[in-house]
C-alpha cells in the first residue's frame, strides 16, 4: 500500500496496531471520548443483536439496515475488526494481490478494505456502496482524515453507478445477510470487466444457538446461491490459509 505525501500510513502494519486509528475515528466522528469509546466497544454486538426482532423477513432487511441499526453498527463491526485483526490483515494481504484499477466495495461497512484499497497504487477508485448512512458519513470522514477522499466516493446502492464497470469487487461478510444472494452475484458478473476479480466470503448459518439472528441460511436459498457461483464464476487460486474467496466472471475472456 502507498504512503501519499503528509497523509497517515494506510498499511498492513497500521492496521494491525490500530485498526487505521478506527477507535480515534470514531471518538472524532461521534463526538465522544476514547474512554467512552471503549466503553460502548465490548457491548457493541450485544446491542445490535437486541435490535433483531426476530427472523428476517425478506422485505425488512433493507429498512433494518439502512434505518434500524443507526451508529450501533459502527461499534460493532468496529469491534469485530480490532478483535479479529490478524484474520482481517489476512483479507488486507489477499486484496493487496488482486485489487487494482476501479473497485466496488458493497456493504463495506466501516470501510476497512475500502480505505486500504484507495492506498493501493494499482488503485484508481474506490466506489463504496452500503444502505446504512452512518456507515457512508463515517467511512467518508475517515477517508478525509486519512487523506484518501480523492479517491473514494459514497453510494447507497448499485443504482448510483449505472454504466460504471469494475475491475475488482469486494464483498465481505455480505451476502449471508441478504435475501437473494444468488441475484447479488448476478449483479456482480454483469458488472465485472472481463478479466476482473471478485473477493468474496459468506457464512450461511444463523449460529447453533441463534447467535447470528442477521443471517440468512434457508436450504434453497444456500443451493441456489453455490449453483449460480459455481456456474457464473471460476475460483482463482489463493495460498491464504481464510475463507475468503477470489473469484473471476465465466463467459468472458480471462
Amino acid at each position: 500500500m502507498q504512503r501519499l505525501s503528509n497523509s497517515p500510513r494506510v498499511d498492513i502494519e497500521t492496521f494491525l496496531d490500530s485498526g487505521f486509528s478506527v477507535r480515534a475515528h470514531l471518538a472524532e466522528h461521534l463526538q465522544l471520548t476514547l474512554e467512552q469509546v471503549d466503553q460502548r466497544l465490548p457491548d457493541g454486538k450485544d446491542d445490535l443483536a437486541a435490535l433483531h426482532p426476530g427472523a428476517f423477513q425478506a422485505d425488512q432487511a433493507t429498512e433494518f439496515y439502512e434505518s434500524t441499526v443507526g451508529t450501533g453498527h459502527l461499534f460493532e463491526l468496529a469491534a469485530w475488526h480490532l478483535s479479529s485483526s490478524d484474520y482481517i490483515a489476512d483479507t488486507l494481504r489477499l486484496q493487496e494481490d488482486f485489487a487494482r484499477g476501479t473497485v466496488l466495495d458493497f456493504g463495506g461497512g466501516i470501510g476497512t478494505h475500502a480505505l486500504a484499497a484507495a492506498a493501493l497504487d494499482a488503485v484508481d477508485r474506490v466506489h463504496f456502496v452500503d444502505l446504512n448512512p452512518q456507515n457512508r458519513a463515517f467511512v467518508w470522514s475517515r477517508a478525509v482524515a486519512l487523506g484518501l477522499e480523492h479517491k473514494m466516493s459514497m453510494h447507497r446502492d448499485l443504482s448510483d453507478l449505472t454504466g460504471q464497470r469494475f475491475d475488482t469487487v469486494v464483498c465481505l461478510d455480505v451476502l449471508e445477510h441478504l435475501p437473494d444472494p444468488s441475484d447479488q452475484l448476478m449483479q456482480f458478473h454483469a458488472l465485472m470487466n472481463e478479466d476482473g476479480r471478485a473477493l468474496l466470503n459468506w457464512y450461511f448459518f444463523k449460529g447453533h444457538s441463534g447467535e447470528y439472528p442477521f443471517h440468512f441460511d434457508a436450504p434453497d436459498l444456500v443451493d441456489c446461491f453455490f449453483r449460480t457461483l459455481q456456474s457464473h464464476f471460476l475460483e482463482v487460486f489463493h495460498p491464504l490459509l481464510i475463507t475468503t474467496r477470489v473469484y473471476r466472471p465465466l463467459g468472458m475472456t480471462s
